[in-house]
């Protein structure tokens, strides 16, 4: 369910925040080298170097690794320390740009700058630009953690850069006022409009005062129509508008699901990723396929016309609403089954002991699938894995442990399904 939070993943501003491990390593929080002092305020002339996983350029100041916001990459800039733990890296925001990259663009956003909203890491850029970025990105975490040299280009969605998020998760400050969480912060940032937002989405919220102990879930739907929840760590999500029932439409068929159920917030990306998933999986006639954290079976669709009614498809999803709203949607399916559970556990039941498939689609959460749940799918030993994911870091190790299990690289799309934003969507095509 690509784009989905892992649980405890923490919400920030437009989406689930989280960075890859980098091979720089710092000191727990708290504590502190005695013979480093504390950078936090400082401020620092740079010269950026290349992307790092997670929205930042690297630069080096006096031997430590200094991880830049707000800078692109060949610029000198002057950076404040928003973080420091004494390890071998520290955190900056760029304050002032002394020498900029043709690349550099003004925010359409006044409030994407430092010490602001966390949810956009590249207005900044050009969207080539941005592209560009991400690519390396995808192709340096591949190199790093799977030892895999591959060309990556980004490909665009249709519709630019602005007016693209159909759901906006958003946070309410002391004052009762919505808005995005800072990066890296709990401090909300109030807001009336987000320029990456569907119109409406926003300002279907920013007219009126909430509890300041909600979060707001709102969700433009295909219908036009936009459904807002009230999020409450203590009770279920409560519907305060629209109509309850969220429209969507992809892979030629019109999806009806309950607010919360996850979709893909950019409205071209689920068909985007469908297609790539119609054209690697090749599931044969009569065939076996798994589609694995499937969400309300939207891959499923793809692979049930690929089967047949003679042949077999299983979902396996944790989520029993989005279960529940996929049988819904796909009972004209009957090659559709449906099993509810963790995909480790339900891949190590006795039920499927014997279930050998002929290609497996696997669409994890944004830390992955992980050691077991591939060695699971291994051990069956299908022809073909198609891996979507939304973590390029979490796909490199994926990929890893695919490799050691005797699978080969044999494609790879990347997506910008989340312009503005440091996350980018990839799927991998891995054979025998």
């Amino acid at each position: 369910m690509t784009g989905r939070p892992s649980p405890g993943d923490r919400v920030d501003a437009h989406g689930p925040a989280g960075e890859a491990a980098t091979s720089a390593s710092a000191s727990p929080a708290g504590e502190r080298r005695r013979d480093r002092p504390d950078w936090t305020g400082r401020r620092l002339e740079l010269e950026v170097g290349a992307p790092a996983h997670g929205g930042h350029c690297v630069a080096r100041f006096e031997g430590r690794v200094v991880f830049v916001r707000h800078a692109l990459p060949g610029e000198r800039v002057l950076a404040e320390v928003t973080e420091d733990h004494g390890g071998s890296f520290c955190r900056a925001d760029a304050v002032r740009v002394d020498a900029a990259s043709p690349d550099r663009v003004p925010q359409p956003c006044p409030v994407a700058r430092p010490g602001k909203c966390g949810g956009c890491d590249w207005q900044h850029a050009t969207a080539d630009a941005q592209r560009r970025i991400k690519a390396q990105v995808v192709a340096e975490q591949l190199r790093r953690i799977a030892d895999v040299e591959w060309p990556v280009a980004v490909e665009a969605l249709p519709g630019g850069l602005l007016d693209w998020r159909s759901r906006v998760r958003m946070a309410v400050d002391p004052a009762g006022r919505p808005g995005f969480r800072q990066h890296r912060g709990h401090a909300v940032v109030p807001v009336e409009h987000c320029p990456i937002a569907v119109p409406g989405a926003v300002e279907a919220v920013a007219d009126r005062r909430w509890r300041r102990d909600l979060e707001l879930e709102i969700v433009a739907d295909d219908a036009g129509e936009v459904h807002v929840s009230e999020l409450r760590p203590d009770r279920p999500a409560r519907l305060v508008a629209g109509g309850g029932v969220v429209v969507e439409r992809a892979v030629g068929r019109e999806w009806r699901l309950s607010p919360g159920v996850f979709w893909q917030v950019h409205p071209a990306a689920a068909d985007a990723l469908a297609d790539t998933v119609r054209e690697w999986a090749q599931a044969p006639a009569g065939g076996l396929a798994w589609d694995l954290y499937g969400g309300v079976g939207l891959f499923a669709a793809v692979l049930a016309e690929q089967v047949g009614a003679d042949g077999s498809v299983l979902v396996v999803e944790s989520a029993r609403r989005s279960v529940s709203d996929g049988i819904a949607n796909l009972g004209d399916l009957p090659q559709v089954r449906w099993e509810v559970g963790r995909v480790e556990r339900v891949l190590g039941s006795p039920e499927l002991a014997d279930e050998r498939p002929d290609v497996v689609v696997l669409d994890p959460p944004r830390k992955g699938a992980g050691r077991a749940v591939v060695d699971a799918i291994a051990d069956r030993d299908p022809e073909r894995v198609v891996h979507v994911a939304c973590d390029p870091a979490a796909l490199a190790r994926d990929v890893g442990l695919f490799l050691d299990q005797g699978y080969t690289l044999a494609g790879l799309r990347a997506f910008d399904a989340f312009p503005m934003t440091h996350h980018v969507e990839c799927v991998a095509l891995l054979t025998r």
